[in-house]
């Protein structure tokens, strides 16, 4: 597989086109940002957990019957995946109020929730992507109605298997953050990563955070938090 030119930048990944039009090299970054980019740092060694963890699963979601963009894990930092055209929404999910949903709605942070909760938000970084519901999604025409179905049961199913797989290894999946493509053929499968960066997880027993929010709050020991991590999911 030939890599060539870069397609795009984003804040945590660089994605290069190959010598196949279906396909594309995705390579992850050390850098780290947050509250849209307004801060701005640098977390060692966070795109090698990043792209191990994200494709170990993703596998493990493809044994699930989650149809997802991975192809083939190239190296350390980079991974062959389907080109995809990504829906411009943010799926997220929330088990238990934190972040921005504690400041919303007035919730402490670790309530459980009575149910699970999920939202969408507008991928418009000059927006500040913003909370929007079906219809607004439907009257932008971002997805259809049948995408949307599509994308509310894949991310259920998602949850439930990240859920249970995390409790295995001493980790509560707080809330996490997800992103889905269209193939050529219109089939919707999940994209982008999952990552210590896109998910809220704490420890079971010691409730300490093994996620971004050691960056995004400067609660220090950035680094061991995303190698903690890869030692549950590897040992």
């Amino acid at each position: 597989m030939e890599k060539r030119e870069q397609m795009y930048e984003g804040k945590a990944k660089k994605v290069f086109a190959t010598d196949d039009p279906a396909l594309c090299i995705v390579s992850y970054k050390d850098d780290a940002t947050a509250f849209n980019g307004l801060k701005k740092g640098t977390i060692r060694g966070k795109g090698v957990v990043n792209n191990r963890m994200s494709n170990y699963l993703m596998k493990l979601l493809e044994a699930e019957g989650v149809p997802t963009h991975l192809v083939e894990e190239l190296n350390d930092r980079e991974t062959l995946v389907k080109r995809v055209q990504i829906v411009p929404l943010e799926v997220i999910i929330r088990n238990v109020a934190a972040g921005s949903f504690s400041k919303r709605v007035g919730c402490p942070e670790g309530t459980p929730l009575a149910c699970t909760v999920l939202e969408y938000c507008y991928k418009d970084d000059d927006l500040g992507d913003p909370m929007v519901n079906d219809s607004h999604i439907l009257a932008m025409q971002w997805a259809t109605k049948e995408e949307l179905d599509t994308i509310a049961k894949l991310t259920y199913k998602v949850n439930d298997v990240l859920k249970a797989f995390f409790k295995n290894v001493n980790i509560d999946l707080i809330d996490f953050k997800i992103e889905f493509g269209r193939l050529p053929d219109g089939t919707i499968v999940l994209a982008d990563e999952i990552s210590p960066d896109t998910c809220r997880i704490w420890d079971s027993t010691t409730h300490e955070k093994l996620d971004k929010d050691r960056f995004r709050r400067d609660l220090g020991n950035v680094e061991d938090a995303y190698e903690e991590m890869m030692r549950r999911i590897f040992g």
